[in-house]
């Protein structure tokens, strides 16, 4: 068996992944395990679990992978830092800081914290990671692949084409022209962090009008084949470490960087236009770079990968207007999946080993059994009931959200990447209208604008949405689409309608995760209506939880009424229990401790 370790980290989402013999066994990110948001650091826990669930040891893993070569990128950073001297000094000397302290050494730490030969550790470049993560976990035996994010060591973008067990990178763009740039610019002109904020964005633009395409137009120029330029009089990003843009892309726009403070207090109309007007220009040189793609490589079918990957409208009006016939997005297309993507391009471009099934879900991470649930609950006098059967349980849930409760959904092995897909979710009836608020508002604390996704059963979400032969469209089973409402069931679906009558979709399957298709099933018996509202289960500012203790430490925390831990169902009334006992989760280290006092 020929094993090998990818690793992304010392960026934002470090993640490790297992391929063996051509198959993802495992992926998780480092924050799901440290509790740390976006955590960038090593990703010990994460490999210590990918290890443990292929059943082997540092010993017999083959090759650890790192997904990006530091060398070159340290070579980007100081011919930026030379280019723009003296406005540059500041973040040079920030950036070199943790350049000699940690990234420069990367080679050394992996030797050192794994205890491994140097022959064994092997360096992919960031693209081609990303290139490898979409290409070789897809079902296609050849396609063009497109990479598009904020940077690399100097690529920003790439068109390729892979075929059988091999990659090819027919073009790129370089830094500091950069289509996911130019968006976290905007991103952060509307008030909201980069590398962070880009969903909430996303998430704005129904709001507004996109009036202001042509200005955004003038910042860049865009070639036939979607190559950009960008005039870098109105950008900071490549010079300053604390600021996006620069004084002149206020003066040119006419007002300031939206207060990040204001949270939704002011959803002023002119940053939803700006978020509107972003979001066009965003999905016109995407499909400007697909067609120049498709003329190069005459492939049928589309590979996507990189952060502007998870922006799930411009996916759709891709799939819908674009010139492919299919198109397939890795669950995790962001640095946490250069894990993923740099296993594989060492497992099957550079050993040349044959391709592996198709990913067909995402459920990749760590799963609690009903023995450790049941222990967590009795260790801390938890109040619980049981349910054995599976049907008695599904009907119990489906009744539960059909008078009107929140849930808290724990169950089978988390999902890798960013999106909730009924492993670690908060469910709710999508009929309700008030139920949008009550989960912004008292579960999730988060923007009162902030959308929620529906889980719909794939052999009927083509009823409901505008997805025909949703089996074909795997990156719906990865909620990478934002479709539209069918227009008669729009008030049957209020809570998961966005303002532009579309809804971000996951499409469930009775072959990956059975336990979500039951409850959505039964749901659908009862109701008429087989959707559920799906979020991802954390508090805002926290990683989706774990194990069951963070799945409790949430419930307590907010105003969900039942929690599902596996069979186990927790009502709210044990909040009040074991606050009387004064109960609380902390982290201590690499464990989550429950006490009580």
């Amino acid at each position: 068996m020929v094993n090998i370790l990818g690793l992304s980290f010392y960026y934002h989402d470090s993640s490790a992944a297992l391929v063996q013999d051509g198959r993802l066994v495992a992926a998780a990110e480092e924050e799901r395990f440290s509790r740390v948001k976006h955590d960038s650091g090593f990703p010990k826990l994460a490999i210590e679990f990918v290890l443990k669930q292929g059943r082997i040891t540092l010993d017999d893993v083959d090759f650890v992978v790192f997904y990006e070569k530091p060398f070159v990128k340290l070579e980007r950073m100081l011919l930026s830092a030379m280019a723009t001297f003296p406005r540059s000094s500041h973040v040079f000397r920030e950036s070199m800081q943790r350049w000699i302290s940690d990234k420069l050494w990367i080679k050394s730490h992996i030797e050192r914290r794994l205890d491994l030969p140097a022959a064994r550790i092997l360096f992919a470049e960031h693209h081609v990671s990303h290139a490898a993560s979409s290409f070789f976990t897809s079902p296609f035996e050849s396609a063009a692949i497109l990479t598009v994010d904020g940077a690399g060591e100097w690529s920003t973008s790439t068109l390729g084409r892979g075929r059988g067990n091999q990659l090819e990178i027919l073009k790129e763009l370089r830094f500091p022209h950069s289509l996911g740039l130019l968006y976290s610019a905007f991103t952060a002109y509307c008030g909201f962090e980069v590398n962070e904020g880009e969903y909430k964005l996303m998430g704005m633009h129904p709001y507004g009008k996109p009036q202001y395409v042509d200005r955004i137009r003038e910042l860049i120029d865009v070639a036939p084949d979607g190559s950009l330029w960008h005039d870098m009089r109105y950008f900071a990003y490549h010079y300053s470490p604390d600021s996006t843009l620069s004084a002149r892309f206020s003066e040119h726009f006419g007002r300031p960087p939206r207060d990040p403070r204001l949270g939704d207090k002011s959803l002023d109309p002119f940053y939803c236009d700006m978020a509107a007007s972003i979001q066009v220009v965003t999905e016109q040189v995407v499909m400007q770079m697909a067609r120049h793609l498709h003329e190069l490589t005459g492939e049928k079918r589309l590979c996507m990968a990189g952060g502007v990957a998870l922006n799930s409208v411009a996916n759709y009006k891709l799939l819908r207007q674009g010139p492919f016939e299919e198109l397939y997005i890795l669950p995790a297309p962001g640095d946490d999946g250069g894990s993923v993507g740099a296993a594989y391009w060492a497992y099957n471009h550079l050993l040349k080993q044959p391709r592996g099934p198709a990913l067909d879900h995402a459920y990749l991470g760590s799963e609690h059994s009903d023995e450790e649930i049941r222990a967590f609950l009795e260790q801390h006098s938890i109040p619980y009931e049981h349910i054995a059967d599976d049907g008695r349980f599904f009907d119990f849930a489906a009744r539960a959200l059909a008078d009107g409760n929140v849930c808290g959904w724990f169950r089978g092995r988390f999902e890798f990447g960013p999106r909730a897909l009924g492993a670690r979710s908060i469910i709710a009836d999508p009929r309700r209208a008030e139920m949008k608020e009550k989960l912004n508002a008292t579960i999730k604390f988060r923007e009162a604008f902030r959308p929620f996704a529906p889980s719909v059963l794939e052999e009927r979400a083509d009823e409901f949405f505008d997805i025909p032969q949703a089996s074909r469209h795997f990156p719906a089973r990865f909620m990478l689409y934002v479709t539209p409402v069918r227009p008669e069931k729009r008030d049957l679906l209020p809570a998961i309608t966005h303002v532009d009558g579309s809804g971000r979709l996951q499409t469930v399957y009775r072959e990956t995760n059975p336990a979500y298709h039951g409850l959505i099933e039964r749901f659908g018996e009862l109701t008429g209506v087989p959707v559920i509202m799906n979020t991802s289960f954390n508090l805002k500012g926290e990683p989706s939880v774990e194990s069951p203790a963070h799945a409790f430490n949430t419930f307590s925390l907010s105003g969900m009424d039942l929690l599902f831990l596996n069979n186990f169902v927790i009502r709210a009334d044990a909040k009040k229990k074991i606050a009387e006992t004064a109960f609380h989760l902390r982290h201590e280290g690499d464990s989550v401790t429950a006490m009580v006092s």
